[in-house]
């Protein structure tokens, strides 16, 4: 990578557009050097080309379907040997329908593919590279419908719930490291992963859809400000940190020896 860079590599997934493309921009502008990675090689190609001549960082690119296990695995060895590399951007992902029921099982087996499996071993490769050295930053983009399971959209807000409990885990086992973590929880936020889905963004309250430019940036705040979990869209963090404290009431009881009261039979 650069010579004269001293912040390392940033590795973004899901990299040729929206989000993905955003944190390139931004990170670039911040002195990173980029390792783009996505299965539109065109349009990687377009974008490295721009940050390399806007910000004069390295850029790389690779193409990947994190689907494929021989892709996947070729991400995941970059990530877990290559000493440059000081940030992973988990962010790959897609969504889909919300019907259970019609919709194709192996639709949802893709789906749990990318937002799941694929961002376990990319995070944990990434983990192995940064751990013993004791320095990097995983950002693994999950969402607010893990949250909400009331918008009936349960198999995608599965997949995200996952991510962001995968951060807290991990935030948890890498106490006493260096390491830093967030999960980035967006709202409805303006990208082609709608087009996508088969879902129309412009039906929706325009109050309720954020810009990715805006919703990246205030990621990037969030990062800053040292969040583990960052929500773009939640005005006060009191909030979150409420809602935290309200479940941990929950843990005393909720593994002892004997059945609750309101359970026993008679």
């Amino acid at each position: 990578m650069s010579d004269t860079n001293t912040k390392g590599a940033a590795l973004i997934t899901g990299a040729s557009t929206g989000i993905g493309a955003v944190y390139a921009d931004r990170l670039a502008k911040r002195g990173y050097d980029l390792i783009l990675v996505a299965r539109d090689e065109v349009r990687l190609n377009a974008l490295a080309e721009r940050l390399r001549g806007q910000t004069g960082v390295k850029v790389e690119v690779i193409k990947a379907d994190l689907t494929d296990k021989t892709d996947l695995l070729k991400i995941e060895q970059r990530l877990a040997t290559d000493a440059a590399i000081t940030a992973l951007i988990n962010n790959a992902g897609v969504a889909g329908s919300n019907d259970f029921v019609a919709s194709d099982p192996d639709a949802f087996e893709k789906m749990i593919q990318l937002n799941v499996t694929a961002v376990t071993r990319l995070a944990a490769a990434a983990a192995r590279n940064f751990v013993p050295r004791d320095k990097g930053t995983i950002v693994n983009l999950a969402s607010v419908v893990g949250l909400i399971p009331e918008l009936g959209m349960p198999v995608y807000g599965a997949t995200k719930a996952f991510v962001t409990y995968l951060t807290q885990g991990l935030r948890v086992q890498f106490a006493h490291s260096a390491v830093r973590l967030q999960a980035v929880l967006p709202g409805a936020t303006r990208t082609e992963i709608w087009e996508r889905s088969g879902s129309d963004i412009d039906a929706m309250d325009p109050n309720t859809i954020m810009d990715v430019d805006d919703m990246v940036d205030a990621a990037l705040a969030g990062f800053d400000q040292g969040e583990l979990v960052t929500i773009p869209s939640l005005p006060d963090a009191a909030d979150w940190e409420g809602a935290l404290a309200a479940k941990a009431k929950l843990y005393p009881n909720l593994s002892r020896r004997e059945p609750a009261a309101r359970l026993k039979t008679a």
